[in-house]
């Protein structure tokens, strides 16, 4: 599990394979102490599995696979060398949850239709946030709600409006300079996991309306 907060910033540094198998080696600042060989880090949203780990100055170098369901489903078979991506080290029991429950099973892939400067003032500074709308896939546009979660490329995010298959979420200046959200333009795809809660709130909707209508 994870919770959405990104902790590091990884640089793709070498991709290998094909289409049915994908092995990524990704440069970040993780100690390499800390990561066991068959850890869970999420990469930009999929939960990957560490199969090595090499020392490297200022971090470490973890290779991960990722099989065709992961390549079909998400934008990692379109990663090459440079790319950065945002990183995040699973969630301990007793760490604090500051974003919300994340599994790091992307069910789709979000589209960003545009992108909007929002300057405001905080405190004595003149801060520019921005403003994304997104088009979601018409499967999953039922699981986004108004003020609700939703996890877009590993980073936790809230929902501020919903029109059809599209919504709205909003980056402050700080979300902005420690993701890769400051590089996202308009045609960017997205890794898209709906909210953990949403997704069984509808799966029993659905049960209970086909028991009443049996």
């Amino acid at each position: 599990m994870f919770t959405g907060l990104v902790s590091d910033v990884g640089r793709v540094a070498a991709v290998s394979g094909d289409s049915k198998l994908k092995r990524i080696a990704i440069d970040c600042a993780y100690d390499p102490a800390g990561i066991l060989i068959g850890a869970s880090i999420a990469c930009s949203g999929p939960c990957l599995t560490a199969v090595t780990v090499t020392p490297r100055e200022g971090g470490c170098t973890f290779e991960v696979d990722a099989a065709a369901e992961t390549l079909a489903r998400t934008t990692v078979g379109a990663w090459i060398p440079g790319m950065r991506v945002n990183l995040e080290r699973s969630l301990k029991i007793g760490d604090e949850l500051g974003g919300h429950l994340v599994t790091g099973h992307v069910d789709g892939l979000a589209e960003i239709v545009a992108r909007e400067p929002v300057t405001g003032q905080a405190g004595d500074v003149w801060a520019p946030s921005e403003r994304f709308v997104l088009r979601a896939p018409a499967a999953l546009a039922r699981f986004i709600a108004e003020k609700g979660s939703v996890c877009l490329d590993g980073t936790s995010l809230t929902v501020n409006g919903v029109e059809g298959d599209t919504f709205t979420v909003l980056l402050i200046p700080h979300t902005l300079a420690v993701t890769t959200w400051g590089e996202r333009r308009v045609g960017d795809r997205l890794n898209l996991e709906v909210d953990l809660i949403a997704r069984y709130a509808a799966r029993l909707t659905e049960a209970r309306a086909a028991v009443e209508a049996g």
